[in-house]
């Protein structure tokens, strides 16, 4: 047998001597960009790719070990607090951030660039893909160009000037790419939001819901609109900004989403997908989980603040300092606005079956439940003490419920407080079973009833910290000590309003590409 093997083997040798596709050293174990625009199937692996970012811990999180990075975004704000100053969140809630702080400035610059290069690549290589139905290729393009624009959206709100790049990741032509001011950062983004809508279907059914939709191109650009008209931007209070914005958001009224008939169960698995979700990041265990339940139930790093709950009204439609409110400091839970309930547990509340008091969630009193499975039942045994990546909720990152407020924001800035915006936010109270907004108030009164409501409709989502950005209140909001639900001190909080309304481009990103300038006093 050994020389049998000696002649095959010495024939082999012969026959690589004459064989010169045997010379060819390209991998056959991997793909290369080369050989990957090849099929269909490696085209939804490409757009895959670019979805998948969103998931990254810089961006929505999820991959990370025991990440929740949508979660912690509100720790930013006078909300909640990340007392582990996981991500360096509670850094920046200090005021502490500097260039080269790690964790959440350095990641959120990163990934979101890494989604543009892989939207970019998809754009450029997906019309190499032979036998493709071309109606759907075109509709990948306009789902890539709505991805491009989110992740650009993000960087210009966080950080201001960044590199404006279009084509594929190529480090000789952009390694040393100077920062492209805001302005067209945002002109592309509106670009390609017009382009994606003018795309996209209206709707999916079956394995493709998820997927970026024309509501959700227009929802996004309402979105940017709104920021754009803001106080931070629009300085000079260009009134034609704030009506682009209402404009925008009132398209998207006119499609065929709708409120949700529970506030509560509108952040649960079963009720996913729902007709007020206009688009989420999509989570599934095994195949990619969240941490959401981990971090709301145990870690805590997402804890609402007294400031929070203070804030909500009471069920008559009054704030709790209103002498005829009819609130009970000794019983400060009771008759509150139902959101309240349906968004944190508080001592004295039922949750998971067992009625807790202020040790149970020790750093502030307080434990979110919106986007957790946990609430005042006990939960089956399978779900009871679920661990890192083994959650299911998506995280909605446009809703209707946001569109009725974006409406109501600039509509009221554009041309008073008008019908419109009174039903606009009756609509979310309504569903609530909260009063009216109370008739004649005055353009100023309203503004005040919109940020309230902002804050209460849409707390733990993510959003309050760019809110008082926009508004240009967080030298203010964020500027005070931060308490717990007993009204113990836990920290002070700095904003300088000088710096702190942009964050510092990564020193690592400066150290590879010496032509990127740094913000104002980083």
């Amino acid at each position: 047998m050994k020389k049998i093997f000696l002649l095959i083997a010495g024939a082999g040798f012969l026959a690589m001597g004459c064989n010169k596709s045997l010379l060819d050293t390209s991998p056959h174990d991997r793909y290369t960009e080369d050989i990957f625009w090849t099929t269909p199937e490696a085209a939804a692996a490409g757009l895959a790719g670019c979805y998948s970012v969103l998931r990254n811990d810089g961006v929505y999180g999820g991959k990370g070990s025991n990440n929740a990075t949508a979660l912690w975004d509100e720790t930013l704000s006078p909300n909640a607090y990340n007392y582990s100053n996981t991500l360096s969140f509670n850094f920046i809630a200090e005021g502490q951030q500097m260039a080269s702080t790690t964790g959440i400035i350095s990641s959120r610059y990163g990934d979101c660039y890494s989604g543009i290069g892989r939207c970019n690549t998809f754009l450029a290589k997906v019309d190499e893909v032979a036998d493709m139905d071309e109606a759907l290729k075109k509709r990948m393009k306009g789902e890539a160009k709505f991805l491009r624009a989110l992740y650009y959206f993000t960087l210009e709100n966080y950080y201001g000037d960044v590199p404006l790049i279009l084509d594929p990741p190529n480090n000789e032509t952009q390694g040393r790419l100077p920062r492209t001011p805001r302005a067209d950062v945002v002109k592309q983004v509106l670009v390609d939001l017009d382009s994606a809508a003018q795309i996209l279907p209206a709707k999916y059914s079956g394995n493709d819901i998820g997927r970026a939709t024309k509501g959700a191109a227009m929802a996004l650009k309402a979105r940017v609109l709104l920021y754009e008209a803001s106080p931070l931007l629009n300085t000079g209070n260009d009134v034609t900004k704030w009506q682009a914005a209402a404009d925008a958001a009132k398209a998207v009224m006119g499609l065929s989403y709708g409120l949700f008939a529970d506030y509560r169960s509108l952040f649960l698995q079963p009720n996913e997908n729902n007709k007020e979700v206009i688009f989420d990041v999509q989570y599934l265990f095994p195949n990619q989980g969240s941490s959401f339940d981990l971090i709301c139930t145990q870690y805590n790093t997402n804890a609402p603040l007294r400031d929070l709950a203070l804030a909500y009204y009471m069920k008559n439609g009054l704030p709790i300092t209103d002498p005829a409110s009819g609130y009970d400091a000794a019983n400060p839970y009771q008759n509150r606005d139902p959101r309240l309930y349906a968004t944190f547990t508080y001592p004295g509340d039922v949750y998971k079956g067992a009625k807790i008091d202020s040790n149970r969630f020790a750093i502030t009193g307080y434990g979110m439940k919106k986007y957790s499975i946990y609430d005042s039942i006990a939960p089956p045994s399978d779900k009871s003490d679920l661990k890192g990546g083994q959650s299911d909720i998506n995280f909605i990152v446009l809703r209707y419920g946001d569109i009725l407020l974006m409406y109501a924001e600039a509509q009221n800035e554009a041309a008073g407080p008008d019908a419109t915006v009174y039903d606009a936010l009756n609509q979310l109270r309504d569903r609530v079973k909260m009063p009216h907004i109370p008739a004649g108030l005055t353009k100023d009164q309203m503004r005040a009833e919109i940020r309230h409501e902002r804050r209460i409709e849409l707390a733990g989502e993510g959003l309050y910290y760019n809110d008082v950005r926009r508004w240009k209140t967080a030298e203010t909001v964020l500027n005070t000590p931060i308490y717990s639900w007993s009204g113990k001190y836990l920290e002070k909080r700095a904003f300088n309003p000088q710096r702190d309304y942009w964050w510092p481009i990564p020193q690592n990103e400066r150290d590879l590409n010496p032509e990127l300038t740094q913000n104002n006093l980083y």
